[in-house]
């Protein structure tokens, strides 16, 4: 155990400058896709608690879908970072490639989703009737941003894998820039530009209409297509990606190459897929309870899942040094690599939950201006503080193993955590609490269930990556299963 903390402690010295610079762009680009989230919930809360819920629920369908796709192009990113590491950039273009045709296959499934299923799904979750309406216009709009999103993320999927991750950053806040102002126009039309550049506007400006939930899915739409064709100009003019001339000879589908890539990253699609469900489910779970109760659910998710972001990039960048250094042979450094960038996900964790003691007064004041609301959110935000640290180290530890292309265990590990004890057991101490002890705890009871479930899979995950990189380091193939 000594030699062990020893050697950690000298990678620390040449990796964590590596990890940091490698993972502050990542952290910058989440940070601005979750700002689009946040405008969102922000000004459709400020126009009425119909709005914020509509796009709540919403909210609660289209991101589980994008974040299947996008867990799923993510295992490009080992695959390139392997092949960085070996010297064999060749072989990069081709996958690639093939990633391209599964975003395009993704996305376009995606919009039929969302333009066909929403209401039969709104019914069967007794959503209100005004919210479900509100909702499927906004996800209407939103399915046409489907196919665009899916090719952004295949492009940084490859770029990250390159170790190149600020024109992610870069072209992240050409999205927020594009959102914020449509936003704005869409939601408010020209009663809000009134209100906030005074009555000498044209008359047909002031007559512009406000679409509220559709408006607001309408520049979400427009801010997926505008990142999608900005990372397409930049991997097509950038000098950045050596000798990999990514639109150069550009490949039909070829199945052998796809499916290798669908079983590296369809696991840790499925595996994020499951994790967002949990929140999601949650969502339309208690949507049942009232708008009070969906927003206060909403607001504190939204304000939690942004500082998420840190812990999320960390583990992005992770996976790329573990595949870099996997790439080149280095078992045994590889092994150190990984659980240092655990370690330093434990730091930004405590970090998180400081932040939350420190800043949720005043941060959720401004989403909304209704104190039953607040009043909520500040009890459900109390939980979160506890579940910071469960989240960023399983997150971690998920990035580390995905460097060793290890996703199917990851998988498995996160169906049983969240699902079975943080969905399953949430539910009952939200509709049944504890016979005897407690009564049905509602909305806290969900965020228990939470709590526990990233635990258990914060847990799991890190006793396998305990086993596999002690595996690897030693040399020892990976036992065939039974």
């Amino acid at each position: 155990m000594a030699h062990f903390f020893t050697d950690l402690m000298t990678t620390s010295r040449t990796e964590t400058r590596a990890l940091i610079r490698l993972s502050l762009p990542i952290w910058g680009a989440q940070l601005a896709q979750a700002g689009m989230s946040v405008t969102d919930v922000m000004m459709t809360g400020r126009l009425s608690p119909t709005d914020l819920a509509a796009v709540s629920v919403g909210s609660s369908l289209w991101l589980p879908l994008m974040l299947l796709i996008t867990g799923t192009l993510m295992g490009l990113t080992p695959v390139v970072a392997h092949l960085l590491g070996a010297g064999k950039q060749a072989e990069i273009r081709p996958q690639v490639h093939q990633a391209l045709w599964i975003a395009i296959a993704m996305g376009l499934l995606a919009l039929l989703l969302l333009w066909t299923i929403v209401m039969p799904v709104f019914h069967w979750m007794d959503v209100p009737e005004a919210v479900a309406t509100r909702s499927a216009s906004y996800l209407l709009a939103i399915g046409a941003g489907m196919p665009g999103v899916a090719l952004f993320l295949a492009l940084r999927s490859f770029s990250d894998g390159m170790n190149h991750t600020r024109p992610a950053l870069l072209i992240s806040l050409i999205g927020l820039a594009v959102n914020v102002p449509s936003n704005y126009l869409l939601i408010y039309g020209g009663p809000g530009l009134v209100s906030l550049f005074g009555d000498w506007l044209p008359a047909p400006v002031q007559a512009i209409p406000a679409l509220g939930a559709f408006g607001c899915g309408v520049a979400t739409a427009l801010s997926m297509w505008a990142m999608s064709l900005a990372m397409m100009i930049y991997t097509r003019r950038s000098s950045a990606y050596g000798n990999v001339k990514l639109w150069h000879s550009p490949t039909l589908p070829q199945w052998k190459i796809i499916s290798e890539l669908l079983y590296v990253g369809l696991p840790i699609g499925i595996a994020i897929f499951v994790e967002v469900t949990l929140f999601t489910l949650i969502a339309l779970l208690v949507a049942s309870l009232g708008e009070i109760t969906v927003a206060a659910h909403q607001v504190a998710l939204n304000y939690t899942s942004l500082l998420f972001m840190l812990p999320l990039s960390l583990s992005m960048a992770v996976t790329v040094r573990v595949g870099n250094t996997l790439g080149q042979g280095r078992l045994k450094a590889a092994r150190m690599v990984a659980w240092h960038g655990v370690y330093i996900s434990l730091g930004a964790a405590l970090f998180n939950s400081a932040l939350i003691w420190i800043s949720a007064d005043t941060i959720i004041d401004l989403y909304t201006r209704d104190s039953a609301v607040k009043a909520l959110t500040m009890s459900l935000v109390g939980l979160a503080m506890l579940y910071q640290v469960s989240d960023g180290l399983q997150v971690n530890l998920a990035g580390a193993l995905r460097g060793y292309k290890d996703t199917r265990v990851v998988m498995l590990i996160t169906m049983l955590a969240y699902w079975l004890v943080g969905l399953g057991g949430g539910h009952w101490l939200g509709t049944q609490g504890v016979p005897g002890l407690i009564s049905a705890m509602g909305v806290h009871g969900y965020w228990i269930g939470l709590v526990a479930g990233l635990t258990v899979a914060a847990v799991l995950l890190g006793e396998r990556l305990r086993r596999l990189s002690k595996r690897v380091a030693a040399d020892q193939p990976e036992p065939s299963p039974t």
